[in-house]
């Protein structure tokens, strides 16, 4: 299985699901592979369909906008060639990590102060280096990357030096994210011949036993506990993904909670806010919608916030662009990947609601009753 960028991946994968029925249906016999075609890798759904993973996707580039949100965006990243995204902030908030095409049709990942301009490149492989995400101690770096022919999760030490293999079997395994302690790393998997992936968690060491969790996509573990954070497919209606919870109970999963739903959007790549008090995640609208050369189309994404218990629910961007991939800072802010400007760089809000603005300290957020509140923003589509 090949893919590259995890905001059209995970778009594809929602459009997938729509498409195949299900994606947790174990009993469907559509399978999901990737092909190659010329320079641009393809999900195939069943052998019938593909749906785009790299590259624009049709009128990305239409989308230019200039954001002048009450949350006081900015812009991190400002490559003109290539792709920015897959970003995750160090535990100082001083630093994120990111993957890109900047340099290379493959992606590699790179280190940027989130206040400097200077750009350090961790990882330099013929193959693709994606979703980078630091060590609690900020000491080394997971990722997936498929230089041994399939997707596996590696660590690196923060100088690029020493990569470790930690995971060797025929799945394709991917998204790793670190347990608060730095021991443990959780990551979905996709067994071969099978369209249902898998969380799965393993120890940060070489020639470890890795242990299955459940269903899911994109896990991230709470900065604080035992929870994980995942998407999942719903399995009636819409069959949308929807943002769910987990707790490890002595190694075994235990009290699932459906955090966030819609009939109407896919919710994913939820992340957590650095108290585990709130989350993250992007909701995609117009799905599916499936043109023959590019695969997935869609007018638009955003960013959205809700609580842990999924109360309060905020949307921090607009509806002019396509918005991916939260991740949260130690000082309350969300960096994701967005599309705004014309080209996909890192991007970043502060949540607002009405007046008060989030701390992760004081969990400044106000009382809220009745339907989401919509951060407003202004600029032209």
């Amino acid at each position: 299985m090949r893919f590259y960028r995890l905001s059209e991946f995970a778009v594809a994968m929602a459009a997938a699901t729509w498409l195949c029925g299900c994606a947790s249906d174990p009993a469907a016999d559509s399978t999901v592979v990737m092909v190659q075609r010329g320079a641009r890798p393809t999900l195939t759904a069943g052998h019938t369909r593909e749906l785009t993973l790299f590259g624009g996707l049709p009128r990305r580039g239409e989308s230019r906008f200039e954001g002048r949100s009450r949350g006081a965006m900015l812009q991190h990243t400002f490559t003109r060639e290539g792709s920015d995204f897959d970003c995750r902030v160090d535990r100082d908030g001083l630093r994120f990590i990111f993957a890109s095409t900047r340099h290379s049709p493959q992606s590699d990942i790179y280190i940027k102060s989130l206040n400097g301009t200077a750009v350090t490149q961790l990882t330099s492989d013929p193959s693709s280096d994606i979703q980078p995400a630091f060590s609690p101690d900020n000491s080394k770096v997971a990722f997936a990357s498929n230089r041994t022919g399939n997707w596996d999760i590696w660590v690196v030490s923060l100088d690029g030096q020493q990569p470790m293999q930690i995971t060797h079997s025929p799945m394709d395994e991917v998204h790793p994210s670190w347990s608060p302690d730095g021991k443990v790393l959780a990551y979905s998997a996709l067994p071969p011949n099978d369209r249902q992936w898998e969380l799965w968690v393993s120890p940060a060491e070489e020639h470890s036993t890795s242990t299955f969790i459940g269903y899911g996509l994109f896990p991230e573990w709470s900065p604080v506990d035992n929870r994980i954070l995942f998407q999942r497919s719903r399995q009636r209606g819409s069959r949308w993904f929807s943002v769910w919870t987990i707790e490890l109970v002595d190694g075994e999963p235990r009290y699932p909670t459906e955090v966030a739903s819609s009939a109407d959007y896919a919710l994913i790549t939820p992340s957590w806010s650095r108290d585990a008090q709130h989350i993250a995640y992007a909701s995609v609208t117009n799905l599916p919608s499936i043109d023959p050369e590019f695969g997935a189309t869609y007018e638009s994404s955003d960013i959205w916030v809700v609580d842990a218990q999924g109360g309060s629910r905020v949307r921090l961007t607009d509806g002019h662009s396509v918005n991916f991939l939260p991740s949260w800072s130690p000082s309350g802010r969300v960096l994701f990947s967005s599309m705004r400007a014309g080209h996909e760089n890192i991007w970043s809000i502060m949540p607002t609601i009405g007046n008060a603005t989030y701390s992760p300290v004081t969990r400044d957020w106000p009382e809220q009753n009745g339907p989401p509140v919509v951060i407003h923003t202004s600029g032209r589509g």
